[in-house]
């Protein structure tokens, strides 16, 4: 039986070694008209151009690899909505493993596109969080074994390397910048950020943006603990997912602040990236800028890291 998976600051530093030469690192981007625009100095990771167009093919392919170091793996299983679903489906062919997952109905159609043309096999379900969960469950029962989109050890390492790759090129620093769905990158980048304290690097504060139609982990950050109804209705795909009962354990504690941006505000930051940087991005992506634009006094006058989370549109 594999060893326990435990997910701590050092995780993130053993997984940034593991994809050395898996995933790649994409080019940074610096606007002084966008500066001056937000009022603040910023530097964006462009994971839109990643191997497979988003930042989860890093989470993905440490899981992968991860689990192959443990034992042998003959197939993996996932539920996504896209881009973890792609992701995960070039690791496991990559490495001639099978992967079946689980993508709502309503699913962008290239998203779904390029899962088939990785050589996963899709499972249709209804458009609701119970319906993935559930569809993969079915799957685990066949012999797959499961790797969350978010909430598992090894891919919140993995997407906390995105951070340490910005950090190493980008200097001093004062806050990172990541929206949050499931909230892997969000837990992947606290842990990246304890990393470096425990290294004596100077604290950063990790700030979070969430859609308000989609705002579960701000309502849990609220209260104190995951809250269970959740009905997203927002044109952000990639953050629909029911915030993770890992990944908010790390979060709520981890966490400077969790903001909130309407629908219009994701789509007029969708064409300020294209304007202002030539930049084709998801909606997803496009929060951040919408959190900049919309809340000038948290990161006026501040160098603020973020990053473009993936550019696959329909």
């Amino acid at each position: 039986m594999p060893m326990e998976i435990i997910i701590n600051p050092e995780s993130v530093l053993i997984a940034r070694k593991r994809l050395k030469d898996v995933v790649c690192t994409p080019p940074i981007l610096a606007s002084a008209k966008l500066n001056r625009l937000l009022t603040c100095q910023l530097f964006i990771q462009c994971e839109n151009q990643q191997i497979t167009g988003s930042f989860k093919y890093r989470g993905a392919s440490n899981a992968v690899l991860g689990l192959l170091e443990q034992s042998s793996l003959p197939g993996v299983c996932s539920h996504s909505s896209g881009n973890h679903g792609q992701a995960l489906a070039k690791a496991a062919r990559l490495q001639g493993i099978r992967a079946e997952i689980v993508v709502p109905e309503n699913a962008v159609p290239s998203k779904l596109a390029a899962i088939s043309a990785e050589g996963a096999m899709i499972h249709l379900c209804e458009s609701n969080q119970q319906a993935r969960e559930y569809g993969m469950e079915k799957l685990v029962k066949t012999g797959l074994t499961p790797i969350s989109p978010y909430d598992h050890p090894l891919v919140i390492a993995g997407q906390g390397t995105w951070a340490l790759d910005i950090l190493e090129q980008v200097s001093k620093l004062d806050i990172l910048l990541v929206p949050v769905g499931g909230g892997g990158l969000a837990a992947g980048t606290i842990m990246a950020r304890d990393l470096l304290i425990s290294l004596g690097k100077p604290a950063l504060i990790v700030v979070a943006v969430e859609p308000e139609q989609a705002d579960d982990c701000w309502r849990s950050w609220q209260q104190g603990q995951r809250v269970l109804e959740h009905h997203p209705n927002t044109i952000a795909d990639g953050l629909r997912a029911k915030i993770g009962k890992l990944t908010f354990s790390i979060i709520k504690s981890g966490i400077s602040t969790i903001l909130r941006v309407s629908e219009n505000e994701i789509l007029n930051a969708v064409e300020l990236a294209n304007d202002y940087l030539q930049q084709h991005i998801e909606p997803s992506s496009a929060t951040v800028l919408a959190a900049l634009r919309g809340y000038p006094e948290v990161f006026a006058g501040h160098r603020v890291g973020t990053l473009f989370t993936g550019g696959n549109t329909a």
